[in-house]
């Protein structure tokens, strides 16, 4: 009588949980911009047309090798667990014909050898996406595989495709499953969608497109989530994602007035007595041209029209219509005229930030938001305003220095914590906003074991790069 290994008694039943995730499955420890999840195919009626293990010269053999290498993989021992994978992959690549485990293991082998190869050996990356053309033939998945593709070439070998080959592997994804595609896409697109806009490399109106195509997948993943990780995964999507796509706002005509009364007219109804916030609402509604007999435009004209009006020389009063009017360059030319005619330092501070926040909220560039607000407080030293901004402008760029979570995004928090923490330290009076905010953003530091995992200590130095390019001091949030 044949011996049959006490494991194979149980590979029958070990098949059907023993795979990797579907589209909709997570594991704790994933977030975007970690390895997406494998699709899985649900109907059993219709096979791989792959070789599955039915097929195999010896069907119980290679069911056995296949888990030999399950077991040695979860075990960590990579040589002998490939060795058997090698077996199964030869004769039943499809394995039951039901997943496609054997393939979706084969590009994690393939994965941990170029980690662990001298000089990172790209024979390895190569396999890697001859298996995705296998998994795409052996069990098509939509634009899961195209997906999947353009997420390692951004993430994970970037220096294999160009930034515009890697866009239109993400924009096919996303032309093929439409709302149904997949989260992991989402972050990386919307960079590489606003990126590619503003090198003049795709039209405004394509950007338009996808733009809204994103917004409508994330709407739809956050309606229907189950309860947990999956939830968790489109509300890493939704840090990132819609604030990455806010520098289209610097571009005029892109988004309609809905877009702008939706996300600036509820800042009004938050603080309506600050005069700066007024007229920072209207001047958006402006841009997205938004009738000014509209209810709501018309209530904040009236209130800019009471409590608001400009004063000052004539170049202060012509800044402050231009900025009105969403003429952008126009404020910015008047108020830097303003600072320069005047000796007030009270006045000359006032003016550059305000050149500062134009520079932030509508011409979405941080550098020069920076670069003002530090000639604000070198008008006046103690005044602590221009820190609290540029601790914001530190605070926001999660989006633009990381994926929305994780380190990357996390650090900023550090040079923020540094700017609000100088302001109450030489500005008494703007202690209560910065402890505001200080307590608002320190929970989202990185955690201690973040921290070790990456061999820093608490307390030593840190730089941070991306725009920001300062150095700071390493903190946690517990």
């Amino acid at each position: 009588m044949k011996w049959i290994p006490l494991g194979l008694l149980f590979a029958t039943a070990l098949l059907f949980w023993q795979c990797t995730p579907k589209a909709g499955e997570k594991t704790q420890s994933q977030e975007v911009g970690s390895t997406p999840p494998a699709p899985q195919k649900q109907e059993e009626e219709n096979l791989s047309p792959c070789p599955r293990f039915a097929d195999a010269p010896n069907p119980d053999e290679a069911l056995e090798n296949y888990v030999l290498y399950r077991d040695f993989l979860r075990a960590g021992e990579w040589e002998q667990a490939y060795s058997y994978w090698q077996k199964v992959y030869r004769v039943a690549p499809a394995a039951d014909g039901k997943r496609n485990t054997v393939l979706a293991d084969g590009i994690r082998f393939m994965e941990y050898f170029f980690s662990q190869s001298e000089g990172r050996d790209s024979s390895f990356v190569d396999r890697i996406f001859e298996l995705y053309d296998q998994i795409d033939k052996c069990y098509p998945e939509g634009g899961y595989i195209a997906a999947r593709k353009a997420f390692d070439l951004y993430y994970k070998y970037p220096g294999r495709a160009t930034r515009m080959e890697t866009y239109q592997l993400f924009k096919k994804a996303l032309d093929t499953d439409g709302l149904n595609a997949p989260d992991f896409a989402l972050n990386p697109f919307a960079s590489l969608l606003v990126e590619l806009y503003f090198d003049d490399k795709i039209p405004m109106a394509e950007a338009q497109k996808y733009q809204q195509q994103l917004r409508d997948i994330l709407a739809k993943g956050l309606a229907e989530c189950e309860e947990g990780v999956d939830c968790e995964r489109w509300q890493i999507v939704e840090e990132y994602a819609p604030n990455r796509l806010r520098a289209f706002e610097a571009v005029k005509g892109f988004y309609g007035c809905a877009y702008y009364m939706d996300n600036y007219y509820p800042e009004f109804l938050a603080d309506s007595t600050d005069c700066d916030n007024v007229r920072t609402v209207y001047s958006r509604l402006s841009w997205g041209d938004c009738p000014r007999d509209d209810p709501r435009f018309a209530r904040l004209i009236r209130v800019g029209n009471e409590n608001c009006a400009p004063a000052g020389s004539l170049p202060a009063k012509k800044a402050y219509e231009c900025l009105k009017q969403a003429d952008y360059d126009c404020a910015i030319t008047q108020f830097e005229e303003a600072a320069a005619e005047t000796d007030d330092p009270e006045k000359k501070g006032k003016y550059l930030l305000l050149v500062a926040k134009i520079y932030q909220a509508h011409k979405i560039n941080f550098p020069r938001s920076r670069e003002y607000a530090l000639q604000a407080a070198e008008v006046r030293p103690d005044w602590g305003e221009p820190y609290i901004h540029i601790g914001r402008l530190y605070a926001s760029s999660g989006p633009l220095c990381g994926p929305g979570r994780g380190w990357d995004s996390q650090v900023v928090v550090w040079p923020a914590l540094d700017m609000w923490n100088k302001a109450k330290s030489i500005d008494p009076s703007v202690a209560a906003e910065a402890n505001k905010w200080i307590r608002q953003y320190s929970q989202y530091m990185p955690k201690k074991e973040d921290v070790f995992q990456r061999m820093k200590k608490i307390g030593e130095s840190y730089f941070v790069g991306c725009w920001i390019q300062r150095s700071t001091v390493i903190r946690t949030a517990d």
